[in-house]
């Protein structure tokens, strides 16, 4: 017999654990971002850098998938991808894009949007030994949104890898078609929920004179 069907329609929660005035924010959404990250960690949230990336092919249509951000600063985020992937190629030929950061529990959420471009070499070359050595194996095995025959394509391709570096711990060299994307803001919008859905919603934009800062109706 088939699942009951859930009647979402239903589902609900009132929002009303804060707000959000232009008075409470950082002079920059850097800083502002920060502010709330660290809120996100503090509060024990599971994966609280896991944002959602929203990329386009020339041709417009859209794909979304949930990726880490491995480091953000004044220049924008960076999280790590194989190239070759769906969203390296989408990126490669449309770099416009967007993050969005759902902090559901704090009845938050972040949304950037803007351009994204690759990292340096240096940037890639340092930051991949940090990752698990599974990880780095994994960079190597797996033709990123590639069709593969099953499981055991994978499984294999691992196996191959853990015997060519080892032990575990040996060096092992980034794929040359591996790296970061960094994605540079135009806007940085911050989000609060609110009671009866009339949430605070404050974007920053970026100008020739640095960053304005909007009210937008929830």
């Amino acid at each position: 017999m088939g699942q009951r069907r859930i009647a979402v329609a239903g589902l609900r929660r009132r929002y009303a654990r804060g707000t959000l005035t232009e008075g409470d924010l950082a002079p920059d959404p850097v800083a502002q971002f920060s502010g709330w990250l660290a809120d996100a960690v503090a509060a024990g949230l599971p994966e609280p850098n896991a944002m959602v990336l929203a990329t386009a092919s020339p041709e417009g249509q859209p794909s979304v998938r949930t990726v880490l951000l491995k480091a953000y600063d004044e220049r924008g985020f960076v999280f790590f991808t194989n190239y070759t992937s769906r969203k390296g190629r989408e990126l490669a030929a449309n770099p416009r894009s967007a993050l969005l950061f759902p902090w559901h529990p704090m009845q938050r959420q972040v949304t950037v949007t803007g351009t994204a471009a690759r990292v340096s070499a240096a940037e890639t070359a340092a930051y991949f030994p940090t990752r698990p050595y599974g990880s780095q194996l994994g960079a190597w095995a797996s033709p990123q949104s590639a069709v593969i025959a099953g499981r055991e394509e994978l499984d294999a391709a691992m196996a191959r890898l853990r015997a060519t570096y080892h032990p575990e711990g040996s060096n092992v060299p980034v794929p040359e078609y591996w790296g970061g994307l960094r994605l540079r803001p135009e806007t940085v919008e911050f989000w609060q929920g609110r009671p009866d859905r009339m949430h605070d919603r404050l974007r920053y934009r970026r100008t020739t004179d640095g960053w304005a800062v909007e009210r937008l109706a929830p």
